[in-house]
């Protein structure tokens, strides 16, 4: 009688085909590869009530001055819990600016914003974890990463600091950027308006955006990446509602404080005029809408793979013969 002997190809097929849908399903998710970490740096915009366009303040591109555009910088760390979702936990740092007198006057809308005059200045620290979604990762068939085009979807949660500056000019003539958080300009913590309490320099964010990974190498990839961020303030720009009586920034603050705070309240024509001043409860700002920010950035990542592992070796040995 004969007996019959699988091959060790057979074997492999078989293997192969009962086992291919779990091979499709680890194929990031081992610990062997599921960890990325890199760097990424480009513009970051500032969205809120300063600077902006003609007409009527607009959102997103259409309200942005580009020759305020500064760089910022991040870091990030992302682990794969399934090849089509990873998690990240990122930290950046970047710099954001209004100027008032940077807006084209149209004889529109823009008037009385570009009369307001006023501008800032502020680092922004940020930390966040986000959810990345790759869906295209459903019709993916893994054969390795080098070559590949990875689009996803990014949505999370943060915090970052800022703390608005102004530039002031003494009486002597010279300029210096001070802080605008503890000159109350808005009449924040004034028992004459309530409502109106100071805000902290540490506020919440919520990140969303989209991006694309492409694969140079197995463990390597460049990769472009749109992120806003919806926040949960009004006073990134130290300007949100309406002006105050400025006399009470004599009652409230020190001399020093209070001559800087008249200056930077309103700078109607400064400074070849620097008495006129706006009607008390006059518009300032909208505080309608919170303030964002948002980036655009080149990325570099780096995926944690060991191909000399016993384990990789393994892999390659025993990968199954591809079939289209």
């Amino acid at each position: 009688m004969r007996t019959a002997v699988l091959s060790v190809r057979t074997l492999v097929l078989i293997l192969c085909f009962v086992t291919s849908h779990q091979s499709f399903s680890q194929s990031i998710t081992t610990g062997n590869g599921k960890v990325e970490f890199g760097l990424g740096l480009g513009p970051m915009f500032f969205l809120g009530d300063l600077g902006g366009h003609g007409g009527e303040g607009k959102t997103f591109l259409k309200d942005l001055n580009l020759p305020l555009t500064k760089i910022s910088t991040g870091l990030f760390l992302n682990i794969y819990a399934a090849d089509w979702l990873g998690f990240r936990a990122a930290v950046n740092h970047g710099k954001v600016e209004g100027y008032d007198n940077l807006i084209k006057d149209k004889y529109g809308d823009e008037y009385f914003r570009k009369l307001r005059n006023l501008q800032f200045r502020s680092t922004i620290l940020e930390a966040y974890v986000a959810a990345e979604i790759y869906p295209t990762a459903f019709v993916e068939r893994y054969d390795g990463f080098q070559g590949k085009l990875r689009p996803y979807g990014i949505i999370g949660i943060g915090v970052f600091k800022f703390n608005p500056k102004g530039e002031y000019f003494d009486p002597n003539g010279t300029s210096r950027w001070v802080e605008l958080q503890p000159l109350h300009l808005e009449g924040q913590g004034m028992a004459e308006y309530p409502d109106r309490k100071d805000y902290k320099l540490t506020a919440t964010e919520v990140p969303m955006g989209f991006g694309a990974k492409y694969y140079l190498k197995e463990n390597f990839y460049i990769g472009m990446e749109v992120l806003h961020r919806k926040t949960f303030t009004d006073y990134i720009d130290d300007v949100s509602t309406t002006y105050i009586d400025a006399s009470l920034f004599d009652q409230y603050l020190p001399a020093q404080q209070a001559a800087m705070a008249h200056q930077l309240n309103y700078r109607e024509y400064f400074p070849a005029n620097q008495n006129t001043r706006p009607s008390l409860g006059e518009q300032r700002g909208n505080p309608t809408q919170n303030d964002a920010f948002f980036s655009t950035l080149l990325k570099f990542g780096w995926r944690l793979t060991d191909q000399n592992t016993p384990e990789s070796r393994a892999a390659r040995q025993m990968r199954c013969p591809s079939f289209y």
